[in-house]
């Protein structure tokens, strides 16, 4: 067997999904400056502490430095603090506010996302690279109390304490020492041991009150404690599915918590459940894959009432370029228009797949919501999901390089990006539909990183908040409320600044899908960090809490109230 193809398998035992269940295949614009703030009726924070401020350990410098990408002067422009690291690990204190906090706005917002991209002289390539900063923002009385630390995984604290990489990130690998030293990285991704635990992506609360991060390796599942922001331990799964990696966005509930882990051997996915307050995931069924040498990536998939929606998009996970030292544009993917692209759908009493159909070629990061469509007598008839659909370009993923960010020049370079709809028929046909639920145009052709009331997760909705774009950009700079109904948009815009995903929040006892409020961190363009709070109705700002200093972008949100 030549080396290639033995490393190759080795790689593809390592990220393996769960084997040991037999599957079977299936059938197979832009607004003003500064938004107009519009509080809300009366609103609901702990007593402010006074501000603590710790200063990180001494970053210990690497002996043989690469150049980092896109530091401050690089294109001749300034560097956005949001996408500079973290100042220091970690601050806590009471937030100024500015407007008015409605009084039932009780309990605690949290981010997850990558916020430490440098290591002494040593710069990451990518935004994915990053360490996690973890960022809480308690809310009650109207007023805030604002605090961030680090994320204590292995990763980080062994990069803390050698000055390099020693686990796989998204696009970094350990530089080896030898001939001998490669051969144990390659043994260590076989064994999983290599892989990061950096849970830099997601970030939810868990039924029974847990408070989990996550990212798509296994091991990457943290427990936190949402109060103090302390990392409190690894989230050890007690069953014997198997797999190295998941979907980094699991859908959890009140009383469940679904998942995806692709298989690489068997190219497909299994599907699995687990209860609140267990640590076992339970083998629901498995999708095999139709195309392909290998699944489709799966950052992330949804779910209606009765069913789980199984994506299997052309960007496919790739052995060789899992292997290489330096990253290829797809980093760990390989596109594969070629191979197809299908939805799957899966009973969840039963496990049997429903419909397999194929669909146009897309690219997705994140999937909104779906639901059951249903004919006159209740029938089901067909699936509709919806997704952040990149126009099945897949430059998205090297644009997020933090040279790219860094040095954006005034040329609109965003990939264009619509709320992709899919109609996923149950009546055997074996074509499925993907088309724009409203103009691109009405968000800027800017769409990712989305919420929705959560009461209507797996139902029929009407309104998603996301981050768009006013152009011209290099990333989604505005907030957006989607009215896929109507099929319109509102958009908040400040020059400059970057917004990250905005969480909606119901205010308790609401009935209106849109009754609360949005909650986004925003890094303003004059070095400044803030929570803003809008009005989900209106779409107008109500208050923001300033933090004492800009933060680093983030990526996704939850929400924890404060009775749970």
């Amino acid at each position: 067997m030549n080396p290639t193809m033995s490393s190759s398998l080795c790689t593809f035992a390592a990220l393996a999904g769960a084997a040991g269940r037999p599957g079977r295949r299936a059938s197979q614009k832009g607004g003003n400056k500064r938004a107009v703030a519009q509080p809300l009726a009366a609103g609901a924070v702990t007593e402010a502490p006074p501000a603590v401020v710790l200063a990180p350990p001494a970053r210990p410098v690497v002996s043989s430095p690469r150049r980092r990408e896109g530091r401050t002067g690089d294109a001749g422009t300034d560097q956005l603090v949001a996408w500079k690291s973290i100042r220091q690990e970690r601050w806590e204190g009471a937030l100024e506010v500015e407007g008015e906090l409605p009084l039932w706005l009780d309990g605690t917002y949290l981010r997850n996302g990558p916020g430490l991209w440098d290591l002494g002289d040593y710069g990451f390539r990518h935004l994915f690279d990053g360490y996690a900063t973890l960022v809480r923002v308690s809310f009650r009385d109207g007023h805030a109390v604002g605090a961030h630390r680090q994320i204590e995984s292995e990763a980080y604290k062994a990069a803390r304490e050698h000055g390099k990489v020693c686990y796989r990130e998204f696009s970094e690998v350990p530089k080896p020492e030898g001939f001998m030293s490669l051969v144990g990285q390659i043994a260590n991704l076989f064994s999983g041991s290599s892989l990061t635990d950096n849970s830099n992506t997601g970030v939810v609360r868990l039924g029974d009150g847990r408070v989990l991060c996550l990212t798509e390796t296994v091991k990457g599942s943290i427990v936190v404690n949402p109060d103090t922001l302390d990392t409190v331990s690894k989230f050890e799964y007690e069953d014997k599915l198997g797999g190295l990696i998941h979907s980094a966005h699991p859908i959890v509930t009140d009383t469940e918590f679904w998942t995806l882990i692709p298989d690489l051997i068997r190219p497909g996915y299994v599907v699995a459940r687990m209860d609140a307050g267990s640590n076992e995931r339970k083998f629901v069924g498995r999708v095999d894959c139709r195309g392909g040498p290998a699944p489709g990536w799966v950052h992330s998939f949804p779910v209606t009432d009765n069913y789980v929606v199984v994506p299997e998009m052309p960007l496919r996970y790739c052995a060789a370029n899992l292997l290489r030292a330096e990253p290829t544009p797809l980093y760990k993917f390989q596109w594969h228009p070629e191979s197809g692209s299908y939805m799957h759908v899966m009973c969840k009493a039963s496990g049997k797949v429903v419909a397999s159909v194929e669909v146009p070629p897309f690219v997705t990061f994140h999937y909104i919501n779906a639901y059951e469509e249903k004919d006159e007598e209740g029938r089901v008839t067909a699936i509709i999901a919806d997704c952040c659909e990149h126009n099945a370009d897949t430059s998205i993923l090297d644009n997020l390089r933090l040279h790219n960010l860094r040095s954006f020049t005034g040329e609109d370079v965003l990939t264009d990006a619509r709320v992709g709809r899919f109609r996923i028929p149950l009546d055997g046909s074996p074509i499925g539909e993907l088309e724009a639920a409203l103009d691109p145009e009405e968000h800027g052709r800017g769409m990712d990183m989305c919420s929705i009331n959560p009461a209507h997760v797996g139902k029929e909705y009407r309104y998603a908040y996301a981050c768009g774009a006013q152009r011209p950009c290099n990333f989604p700079n505005t907030l957006t409320k989607i009215d896929l109904v109507e099929k319109t948009a509102k958009n908040w815009y400040e020059e400059g600044a970057v917004p990250s995903e905005p969480y909606f929040v119901p205010r308790p006892g609401a009935v209106e899908e849109d009754d609360g409020v949005a909650i986004s961190m925003v890094s303003a363009k004059d070095g400044s960090g803030y929570a803003l709070v809008l009005d989900a109705k209106t779409f107008q700002e109500v208050a923001r809490a300033k933090f004492p200093y800009g933060l680093p972008y983030g990526l996704h949100c939850c929400w924890v109230p404060r009775d749970k």
